[in-house]
């Protein structure tokens, strides 16, 4: 698509629509987008209206536009999150049979912990977090044992940064993040206790590429009143191991669980 109107194309308009939906909007009106996008509600509808052909955005009983089907079938031939979460997933079950907690698989996207596969149960603590949603590195416990195992430059530089106080147990002063992340290396685990969400608390184990270097997390997250998080570390520690594992047997092959060869017709 070409360049129309001050100096950006009609593709990056499209694409600010679709940024316009996050999980505090999961669903918008004509106006609410136009709103969001600071974009004339003429140029609003005729984009909305190809989007919405194309199938990328879709109208709900309300008369509610929503993201369409067609990019969440897209999404899922992303490469990295699709195969990881596709092998993570059998061990997560495992975990979740034993714990019947909130089971979480992230890798790190930018300075965010990427959550891409998510199991619970009707017994487990209400959470925020959901599959595709990014949340601060510091303050999961997925995040943090993302965070302690990257490289030293990467850790300086996410500590240089802002840090989000996201409750008033978060730990948002970069010496003690410091410290906390040199624990979480010591230990072989990451700990949380309500520094994401109150009333919640999560330990976390790294799951290691064939090169040793720290390629996603698995975690779980309990009601903190259920507390002793350290009785979860050993499942963690030997299901992330299978998952590397995996990871490794099947580093060369993009559609992980999947049968590729049928047998001849009879």
């Amino acid at each position: 698509m070409g360049n129309r109107g001050n100096g950006r194309s009609v593709t990056s308009r499209a694409l600010d629509l679709l940024g316009a939906f996050d999980v505090e909007h999961p669903t918008l009106t004509l106006s609410e987008l136009a709103a969001r996008c600071d974009m004339p509600m003429a140029t609003a509808h005729r984009l909305v209206g190809e989007l919405e052909a194309w199938r990328a955005l879709e109208r709900n009983a309300d008369n509610r536009y929503q993201v369409g089907t067609r990019l969440w079938e897209i999404g899922l031939l992303s490469p990295v999150p699709r195969r990881l979460r596709e092998i993570a997933l059998p061990f997560m079950q495992d975990l979740y049979e034993r714990s019947k907690e909130n089971i979480h698989f992230a890798v790190r996207k930018g300075h965010e912990a990427l959550y891409i596969a998510k199991l619970t149960g009707h017994r487990a603590v209400p959470i925020i977090s959901r599959e595709g949603t990014r949340l601060p590195m510091h303050t999961t416990g997925v995040g943090k044992a993302l965070l302690a195992f990257a490289s030293e430059e990467f850790i300086e530089t996410y500590c240089a940064r802002p840090l989000a106080r996201c409750t008033r147990h978060s730990i948002v002063e970069p010496g003690r993040l410091r410290r906390e992340l040199a624990l979480v290396r010591g230990r072989g685990y990451a700990l949380t206790n309500e520094e994401m969400t109150l009333g919640s608390c999560s330990v976390a184990v790294p799951v290691f590429d064939p090169d040793g270097r720290v390629e996603a997390a698995l975690g779980v997250v309990v009601h903190s009143v259920r507390g002793n998080l350290t009785r979860y570390v050993n499942d963690l520690k030997s299901e992330a191991a299978k998952i590397a594992q995996a990871v490794g047997e099947h580093r060369a092959d993009p559609y992980p669980g999947f049968v590729h060869d049928l047998p001849d017709e009879v």
